[in-house]
């Protein structure tokens, strides 16, 4: 097996690893509020996710191809395959510390600072699509803002709108509509997160001359599409704990004013093919819902520690991707 084949391999190999472990290190994302409420047994919560997340992967590829040419041109990428390599080794290293010590970190942080980071190392600086970057920075930025208004905006309607309603009764009908709502944003997280495996794997179909287009080959799409749903079948149980139970005492009609929140906002980015932290854009979801229902009642504490997590995961990542470019480097 030559050389660049053999790259080719381990990143496609790797990037479904990165997927696998995006699985179950972010199943909590979409399904902690409906576990939290007890609208869902564990087990149905998870299946549940793992199927519309396999459904969602397989309904879009635009934000794949914005992963695929927007942080580096894959076309002009001097020793592509080792960038991607490291970058993968980065991302997955640092989503498996944050999932073991069960913090929310984000995927998306972890990738996008890797691939970064391994280009850096490899090229300098030049080697970054600054205007495509840039509006993925924003991107990551701005939707948990976004997030966070919105949540506290829905959850204030509801208030609103139901405030005459028996407290029982309207309980157990949103425990009903949550079920709905938990798998709405099961489908729009597949429609985001599954796409950067698919998007990194095309890369290196490209930088090793296997394709000269940035289109998603379908093979590459139902393979990042079925280890996210079986990734998300394991389940994040570590991190279900925070975002289910740690920020904030869900009740149902907060748990489906969040479940849309979240949907909303990462099916609007899904649709302008920008990728998005699912883990930010939920997270701050409840946190708005929170803050609609009681300012006191949200942990603003555990919103503080993973606030500090979102910030350092970007250049924990590039740093962790320039050390292991340099090491594949030295061994190859």
């Amino acid at each position: 097996m030559d050389m660049i084949l053999l790259l080719t391999v381990l990143i496609v190999i790797f990037a479904v690893v990165f997927d696998f472990i995006n699985g179950f290190h972010d199943t909590a994302n979409s399904i902690a509020t409906a576990v939290s409420t007890k609208a869902l047994t564990p087990r149905r919560a998870i299946l549940l996710a793992a199927v519309m997340n396999f459904v969602g992967a397989m309904a879009f590829t635009g934000v794949a191809k914005t992963i695929t040419k927007d942080i580096v041109d894959p076309f002009a990428l001097d020793n592509g395959s080792v960038v991607i390599l490291a970058a993968l080794l980065a991302a997955i290293t640092w989503n498996l510390l944050t999932w073991y010590y069960g913090i929310p970190s984000s995927s998306s942080h972890a990738l996008i600072g890797s691939i970064a980071g391994a280009a850096i190392a490899g090229a300098g600086f030049a080697a970054l699509n600054y205007s495509g970057f840039l509006a993925i920075l924003q991107a990551l930025i701005f939707s948990p803002i976004l997030a966070l208004v919105v949540g506290y905006l829905m959850y204030s309607i509801f208030k609103v709108v139901f405030k005459n309603h028996n407290l029982t009764k309207t309980n157990r009908n949103f425990r009903l509509i949550q079920i709905a709502t938990a798998a709405l944003q099961s489908f729009s997280h597949g429609t985001n997160d599954a796409q950067k495996a698919m998007g990194i794997i095309t890369m290196a179909l490209i930088v090793n001359n296997y394709q000269t287009s940035d289109d998603v080959q379908l093979w590459v799409q139902a393979t990042c599409a079925l280890a996210m749903a079986l990734g998300t079948s394991i389940g994040g149980w570590r991190i279900i704990k925070t975002v289910g139970g740690k920020i904030m005492k869900i009740r149902p009609v907060n748990g489906v004013a969040a479940d849309l929140t979240g949907a909303a906002v990462i099916f609007g980015a899904t649709l302008i093919h920008l990728p998005v932290s699912t883990t930010h854009v939920i997270s701050s979801s409840i946190m708005g819902v929170g803050a609609a229902h009681r300012v006191k009642g949200v942990q603003w504490g555990t919103a503080k520690t993973m606030l500090i997590t979102w910030l350092i995961t970007m250049p924990i990542s590039a740093l962790l991707a320039a050390m292991f470019y340099l090491l594949l480097n030295l061994v190859m």
